[in-house]
């Protein structure tokens, strides 16, 4: 398995960040860590050997990213306002300079320069790549998102702020019309929503049902399923959910 580690530093954090690869060619997914994560997450909770024979085959290559939720989404009782700017200064350092730079590598290692990325994650790694998928899809086309939390409110209750609604998918999609320009993407995108109905998974199973009455208003298809009672929110059923997705995307 080709692996790989670069440093990159961000003007919008200003800081370096890190990420890790994957693979060698196939469909390029970028990967976001469970809440306060980091980008060597996905490798050190078996993710990455879950997905193994996909990576080795070179059906994927995995583009796992570090996060900052410690500064912005987890940073509760602190100014409102401060934290979700410091949440877009993350989301633009993906957007400007973390997908360039995975379109030079990814270029690199295939000849093709102009790729689109599939995006996943679990838990809150899940709600980003919703939210990156869905504001961007000019960028992202599918998401594979694994027991996420789909609502601002969860982390900034009873908001009252622009920002903060521009990433709270529940509410945006709650709001799209029947005519806006990202319906086309979606639709000829690949979603896929997970969530089981065991231990930990209420407030996921609720928000990822609300997205789904969204996404069926709106006639986007999209694949929601449901787990088993016994499936609870946790890495070991992420594992067996991850690489089961897969067969159906690359």
């Amino acid at each position: 398995m080709h692996v790989n580690h670069y440093k990159q530093y961000s003007h919008n954090l200003g800081r370096e960040m890190e990420f890790l690869v994957y693979g060698h060619s196939g469909r390029p997914i970028v990967v976001f860590p469970a809440q306060d994560g980091r980008f060597y997450d996905f490798y050190n909770f078996g993710m990455v050997d879950a997905a193994a024979d996909y990576i080795n085959q070179g059906k994927i290559m995995l583009f796992c990213v570090d996060s900052i939720d410690g500064e912005s989404w987890s940073r509760l009782g602190e100014n409102y306002e401060a934290r979700i700017e410091q949440h877009n200064r993350w989301f633009k350092y993906i957007v400007d300079e973390a997908i360039p730079k995975f379109k030079q590598i990814y270029g690199d290692r295939t000849g093709n320069y102009n790729c689109k990325f599939m995006t996943t994650g679990c838990s809150m790694g899940a709600y980003h790549a919703l939210n990156f998928f869905l504001r961007c899809p000019d960028i992202f086309d599918g998401v594979i998102a694994l027991s996420g939390l789909y609502h601002a409110g969860y982390f900034f209750p009873n908001y009252n702020n622009g920002m903060i609604y521009e990433n709270s998918p529940n509410d945006y999609m709650r709001n799209m019309s029947w005519n806006h320009e990202f319906l086309g993407k979606y639709r000829n995108s690949d979603i896929i929503l997970c969530c089981g109905l065991g231990r930990w998974e209420e407030e996921c199973i609720k928000d990822t049902g609300d997205l789904k009455k969204e996404f069926d208003r709106l006639q986007v298809p999209v694949w929601i399923d449901f787990w088993g009672y016994d499936v609870d929110h946790d890495w070991p059923w992420w594992k067996v959910q991850f690489p089961y997705f897969l067969r159906y995307v690359v």
